[in-house]
């Protein structure tokens, strides 16, 4: 009332504008209402009846605050999770892309799976069929033909530059594989009985014999006749560079005596 009446008192005097001091009586009015407020409060903290109250009412804020703390805590947690996520993704998608590419571009020259079920049909097939003749006469086990091991990638970069040139790694396993087969297809003959065979066979059986050293007993070898006589394989001096990295990676070694060169399989 005080103070109305003193607005009142400015106004009809004329000094001050209407609507400053209405702000003016406001904003006092506001502040006072807060310090009957305040007085209140304190006046209800120093009651007996209201301090439980309060004392509870300060743990459960103590609670939710650590409440707060252990949910920002996890929440961070789960973040790092999320990210670690995202980069495994990553991971495992370029690993099967890269998977994707070695299906996609299997080199020739490595062999084809066969199916399971395929080898079992045809394996059942063939002893349903030949059951009685087997009954009759003995199998008889090959015998084993040594064949040079294909060279692995890692083998082919290991190589120097300088031996390796221009060759490239399928060139290189082509003509293992060309080795391979004729040595298999040298040792079948001499692995033959000799009344199976031909004369041209024969003429072949005792050269195989005559080439053979006290060096190379034992041991699977061929030589340039060899090469020509069951592949198509040149023997050229690109050849001679690709022999060069097979003894370098162990594939074969050469016996040299009688002006004949003989390349044992390693």
């Amino acid at each position: 009332m005080i103070l109305r009446s003193s607005v009142d008192l400015i106004l009809s005097s004329g000094n001050m504008a209407s609507s400053d001091l209405e702000d003016l009586c406001s904003h006092i009015n506001t502040k006072i209402l807060t310090i009957k407020k305040t007085l209140q409060l304190r006046n209800m903290g120093q009651e007996p009846s209201l301090k439980s109250v309060l004392c509870k009412i300060g743990h459960e804020m103590f609670l939710a605050n650590e409440l707060l703390n252990k949910m920002e805590i996890e929440v961070e947690k789960q973040e790092r999770l999320k990210n670690s996520l995202k980069e495994m993704q990553k991971c495992i998608e370029r690993d099967y892309n890269e998977a994707q590419h070695l299906r996609e571009n299997i080199p020739p020259h490595l062999p084809k799976a066969v199916p399971k079920c395929t080898v079992g049909l045809t394996v059942k097939s063939e002893e349903q069929s030949k059951v009685t003749e087997h009954a009759k006469k003995p199998t008889r086990e090959p015998k084993f033909i040594k064949e040079a091991p294909l060279i692995t990638t890692q083998e082919f970069e290991d190589v120097p530059a300088y031996m390796r040139g221009r060759l490239t790694y399928d060139q290189i396993n082509g003509v293992v594989q060309d080795l391979n087969k004729a040595v298999v297809s040298k040792y079948k003959i001499l692995h033959q009985p000799m009344k199976s065979m031909s004369f041209a066979v024969r003429n072949l059986y005792h050269r195989f014999l005559e080439e053979e050293t006290k060096d190379t007993k034992g041991e699977f070898f061929i030589v340039e006749a060899d090469i020509k006589e069951f592949t198509q394989l040149k023997v050229d001096k690109r050849f001679h560079c690709i022999l060069n990295v097979l003894r370098h990676c162990q594939r074969v070694r050469e016996v040299r005596g009688s002006r004949l060169v003989r390349y044992v399989i390693c």
